[in-house]
């Protein structure tokens, strides 16, 4: 199953290069990939130096919030959770906003900074919040960062209301866009990215036993409080570094999880790379379908996600609630 994933996750690589405004032929790509084409305004320029940036970013976007979701559903036991239950999202929408409104910025590459912190201290917040007695509580990380997303969201839309600028230049980004970045934007988060998923990995056996309860995996000689600190980081970690590149993208850190869980098991072991394989395929196919269905225009790939994954929200609800 997992080969088929990265057989899918090619397929969508392809597609994300191929189309949008205009349609390339798939031999186009090969040949500009290859460097056999060049010429200003060509469609190998448009592969280049549009579309491979761009899907490069979403490949690492997409596995990052995967796994963030995967982790963050073991760790809290919860299916309903996401890295937007940390407040990361939120986070970084706050001090990106603020950043746009107190320094005027103007380029996404000028914003990472700015998203990686607002996302690091919320998720911070939203740990400490959920301690007791020194130890993480999962119910009260899932309250604590919904009480903190709410909290700073209404203070971003209060910033965004103060200055029409602002709302002009921060709106786009709060849509979550794969659009208008260069590798670059890299550059600062990779290792926050590259930590987080060493931890994902180093987490996930013990997330299973975890997964039988607190006094279970202590009898089997899991340290839960540090495993649970450990994968509350991985998920700030991942979370963080994909929200400062492509902004706040809903949705792709809940489904992921569940779709890899009906394929391939519980099985935290398998479920983290499986997410990181599934992450990517779900973010380059909503990213496209948002260049078809308004060409010669698009939609932002996070306003695709948040369509497609509503239905998605409810339909897990109501089997939680079961």
């Amino acid at each position: 199953m997992l080969g088929l994933g990265i057989c899918l996750l090619l397929v969508c690589v392809a597609l994300s290069l191929a189309l949008g405004s205009r349609a390339v032929p798939l031999s186009t790509v090969v040949d500009a990939l290859l460097g056999h084409h060049a010429g200003s305004g060509s469609d190998a320029q448009v592969v280049t130096g549009l579309r491979l940036p761009r899907t490069v970013l979403g490949l690492v976007v997409g596995a990052a919030l995967g796994v963030a979701g995967a982790v963050a559903q073991g760790v809290t036991r919860n299916p309903l959770a996401s890295p937007t239950t940390l407040g990361v999202n939120a986070g970084a929408s706050f001090a990106v906003v603020t950043a746009i409104y107190a320094l005027q910025l103007t380029r996404p590459v000028e914003y990472v900074w700015f998203a990686v912190a607002g996302a690091g201290l919320a998720g911070l917040a939203a740990q400490a919040m959920a301690r007791r007695a020194g130890e993480l509580d999962p119910t009260r990380l899932a309250l604590g960062g919904t009480v903190l997303t709410a909290v700073l969201a209404s203070w971003t839309s209060a910033l965004m209301l103060l200055r029409r600028r602002t709302l002009d230049e921060a709106r786009f980004w709060l849509a979550g866009s794969l659009d208008g970045r260069g590798l670059e934007v890299l550059t600062p988060v990779w290792p926050l990215l590259l930590v987080g998923l060493v931890l994902a990995v180093a987490v996930a056996p013990a997330l299973n036993a975890l997964a039988l309860g607190e006094e279970s995996a202590q009898a089997l000689g899991v340290p839960v409080a540090r495993i649970r600190t450990a994968a509350a980081l991985a998920v700030v970690l991942l979370a963080a570094g994909a929200v400062a590149i492509a902004g706040p993208i809903a949705f792709v850190g809940l489904a992921a999880p569940h779709l890899v869980r009906l394929l391939l098991g519980g099985d935290q072991r398998w479920l983290v790379p499986g997410c990181a394989v599934a992450g990517p395929v779900l973010l380059l196919a909503a990213d496209v379908l948002g260049r078809l269905v308004a060409r010669p225009s698009e939609l932002e790939v996070g306003i695709v996600t948040a369509f497609l994954g509503a239905p998605l929200l409810a339909v897990l609800a109501r089997r939680a609630a079961r």
